[in-house]
């Protein structure tokens, strides 16, 4: 590169005193300097060209590697795992950027698939480095941690530290298990069951935020091989229209959302959330679940085990007992 500036220096100064001669000299233009000022400007053009080429290539290689440590916080998700089939859409406001204030992730664990959806206040560097906090957390405490509740205060018990006065992070806990779904909710959107209606699973009771001073209580619902739950972040519940009107959760959206195969159910998403909102200006991050069949070819003939009841747990035992809720659980389908 330095050579590059040298001839580019070098060809500068030849056309400089091309054109000092020429003024001095007066008289007509010979043809010697004619070639001195076509031969200046080629090389002039040149070196111009093989710096542009050489910032390019730099340029390329700074994306790649920034490409890379945004893929290592936010880790693709696969299509199947531990029993369960996902498929995942994330959007940053940000240009050029894969992340941005949105959070995900999911681990398998001993108690079955669990995962994280989050959404950090604010945008830029600073949201990146929370949810980099807040999944590296994830990771580190979810296989171990007993129960959903338990998890939420590891995180915010993590996070503490880095959080300014007025800084939060909205997360929606889930666990899958066998015919039903764990959730634990602080401050975030609460997540979709798609069956013959589009049902918000709201928690017991709102909890703060993590970094305000969370205290969630677990909500259980059913959840069988027909229905499937989607997990998002408030770009798609704050999307506005022209006039400022709210993306509408309707049967619209019930509709896209049973299309078959996840693969193409998010994209019928997007698609109506495209024609409402048109550009979006906000992060945005979706994640649809759905539990697979049972493997085994007797469960399947037998028929469907009934739903358990939802429930809404209070202390571990030799607390309170857990109170039931109606059962409203069922495994209703599309």
């Amino acid at each position: 590169m330095r050579s590059q500036r040298g001839w580019f220096l070098l060809f500068l100064l030849v056309e400089v005193v091309v054109a000092l001669f020429v003024t001095f000299r007066g008289g007509g233009f010979d043809p010697l300097t004619g070639l001195l000022v076509l031969a200046a400007a080629a090389g002039w053009m040149y070196v111009s060209f093989r710096m542009q080429r050489g910032q390019e290539r730099e340029l390329a290689r700074v994306r790649q590697i920034a490409e890379l440590a945004q893929q290592a916080i936010v880790r693709p998700l696969p299509p199947r795992l531990g029993g369960m089939s996902l498929a995942v859409h994330t959007r940053s406001a940000t240009d050029q950027a894969l992340i941005g204030g949105d959070l995900h992730d999911a681990l398998v664990t001993p108690t079955g698939v669990r995962l994280i959806v989050g959404d950090v206040k604010g945008k830029g560097m600073e949201a990146v480095r929370l949810s980099a906090v807040v999944l590296a957390a994830f990771r580190r405490h979810a296989p171990v941690v007993t129960d959903l509740v338990a998890l939420a205060a590891a995180l915010d018990a993590d996070l503490a530290p880095h959080l300014g006065e007025e800084d939060f992070v909205t997360v929606l806990l889930a666990e899958f298990v066998p015919g039903e779904v764990r959730l634990v909710n602080c401050g975030h959107p609460a997540p979709l069951r798609i069956g013959h209606r589009l049902e918000a699973l709201e928690p017991p009771e709102p909890s703060p935020p993590l970094g305000l001073g969370p205290e969630p209580r677990m909500r259980r619902a059913g959840l069988g091989p027909s229905q499937r739950l989607l997990l998002y972040t408030d770009g798609l519940s704050e999307a506005r229209d022209a006039d400022g009107v709210h993306f509408p959760l309707d049967r619209q959206v019930r509709h896209a959302l049973a299309a078959p195969g996840l693969d193409h159910a998010l994209p019928n998403l997007l698609d109506l959330l495209d024609e409402h909102a048109g550009d979006l200006r906000d992060d945005l991050t979706l994640v649809l679940a759905q539990p697979m069949p049972a493997p085994d070819p007797a469960e399947r003939t037998a028929g469907p085990a009934p739903e358990p009841a939802e429930r809404v747990p209070g202390p571990v035992p030799g607390g309170p007992g857990v109170t039931a809720l109606p059962a409203d659980s069922r495994d209703d389908g599309f």
